[in-house]
C-alpha cells in the first residue's frame, strides 16, 4: 500500500471516528461562537485579575484576605460574646496571649529582654481579675503583674553582669505591655459581666470597625492632607473627618436601638470612640516606627498581626466601660 492510500484511509477512519455533535456544532457556526466566547471569558479574567492587583496595591495588602480574616474574627467574637461572659473571657485571653506574644517579639527584635512566656502568663491576671472580681480584680491584678516582672528582670541584672544594661527600660517596656494590652482589654470582659453590658461591647466593635472603616474609604478616596506624617503617613484629615461622620451615625442608630440610651447620647459616645480608635491607631504606628518594622507580625493573611487589628479596639473598651458607669 502507498503512503497515499496510508494517508487516505486514516483520514477516513478519523471522519469515521468524528463525533456527530461536533459535526453539527461546525455546521451550524457554533464552533465559532464557542471559540469567541471562551476568549472572551478569558479577557474577562485577565482584566479582573488585573483590577484585584491595582486594589492590593492601592490597599497595601491583599484585600481579599483581609476580608476573610475579618469575617472570620468578627464571627468568632461575637459568638463567644453572645454565648456567655465566661466563653468571652476565653476568647478574650486567647487574643491578649497571642497580641501579647507579638508586641514581646517585637521588642525581642529591637534588643528588649522580656519572656515571652513569662509575659503572657502575667497578662492572663487582669483578665481573670476582671472576670472574677470585677475592676478592683483588675487593677490589683495589674499591680501585682507590674511587680513581678520589676522584680524579676531586677533580679536578672542582679545576678548576671550581662543582663544589667537596659534592666530600667526593660522594666518600662514590660510595664507598657500589661498596661496596653491585658489591662485595657480586661474592661471588655467587666462590661461583659454587668446588665446589658454584652450590647454595650457590640456596640463598641461596631462603632471602631466603622471608625476604621470610613477613615480608610473617605482618606482613599479623598485624602489629600497627612493628619501625622511623621507617626503615620497614610492617615489623613478627610479620613479623619469621614470617620466622625459615619460613626456619629452609626452611634445614633445603635444608641436608638442596640443600647437603649437614645440616638444623642449615642452620637456623643461615638466622639469618644472616634478619640479612642484614632489614638490607639496611631499608638500602635509610633511603636511600629519606634522598632522599625512594617507589621507588628504577619500572622494574619492581609491584615499584618492581631494587633495590628486590634490597636483601635483596645483603648476603646476602657472608654466603652467608663461611658457605661457615666451613662447608666
Amino acid at each position: 500500500m502507498s503512503s497515499l492510500d496510508r494517508r487516505d484511509d486514516s483520514a477516513s477512519d478519523s471522519d469515521e471516528k468524528r463525533n456527530p455533535l461536533q459535526d453539527a456544532i461546525a455546521g451550524t457556526g457554533l464552533e465559532r461562537a464557542l471559540e469567541d466566547l471562551e476568549s472572551v471569558v478569558h479577557d474577562i479574567e485577565h482584566q479582573v485579575r488585573e483590577a484585584n492587583q491595582k486594589i492590593d496595591e492601592k490597599a497595601g495588602r491583599p484585600l481579599w484576605q483581609a476580608v476573610v480574616v475579618g469575617l472570620t474574627l468578627g464571627l468568632s467574637f461575637l459568638a463567644a460574646l453572645i454565648f456567655s461572659p465566661l466563653a468571652f473571657t476565653l476568647f478574650v485571653a486567647l487574643l491578649v496571649g497571642v497580641v501579647v506574644t507579638e508586641l514581646v517579639t517585637a521588642l525581642r527584635g529591637a534588643g528588649a529582654r522580656l519572656s515571652r512566656i513569662g509575659m503572657v502568663a502575667l497578662s492572663l491576671l487582669p483578665l481573670t481579675g476582671a472576670y472574677l472580681y470585677g475592676p478592683v480584680g483588675v487593677l490589683w491584678s495589674l499591680l501585682g503583674a507590674i511587680a513581678v516582672v520589676s522584680l524579676a528582670r531586677f533580679g536578672l541584672a542582679a545576678f548576671a553582669r550581662s543582663a544589667r544594661p537596659d534592666a530600667v527600660d526593660d522594666v518600662a517596656r514590660g510595664i507598657f505591655v500589661l498596661a496596653y494590652i491585658p489591662f485595657l482589654a480586661s474592661f471588655a470582659i467587666v462590661l461583659s459581666t454587668l446588665p446589658g453590658g454584652q450590647w454595650w461591647v457590640l456596640a463598641a466593635v461596631i462603632i471602631v470597625v466603622v471608625v476604621d472603616t470610613g477613615a480608610y474609604v473617605t482618606g482613599l478616596t479623598f485624602g489629600k492632607h497627612k493628619l501625622a506624617p511623621k507617626i503615620s503617613p497614610g492617615k489623613t484629615w478627610e479620613g479623619l473627618a469621614g470617620s466622625v461622620v459615619l460613626a456619629v451615625i452609626a452611634g445614633a442608630l445603635l444608641g436608638e436601638y442596640m443600647i437603649r440610651t437614645g440616638w444623642l447620647t449615642g452620637a456623643f459616645v461615638a466622639l469618644a470612640l472616634v478619640a479612642s480608635a484614632t489614638l490607639g491607631d496611631l499608638v500602635e504606628s509610633l511603636i511600629k516606627r519606634d522598632i522599625g518594622v512594617k507589621d507588628i507580625s504577619s500572622w494574619l493573611p492581609g491584615h499584618g498581626g492581631f494587633l495590628d487589628r486590634l490597636d483601635s479596639v483596645v483603648p476603646s473598651m476602657a472608654v466603652i466601660f467608663v461611658s457605661y458607669q457615666i451613662i447608666l
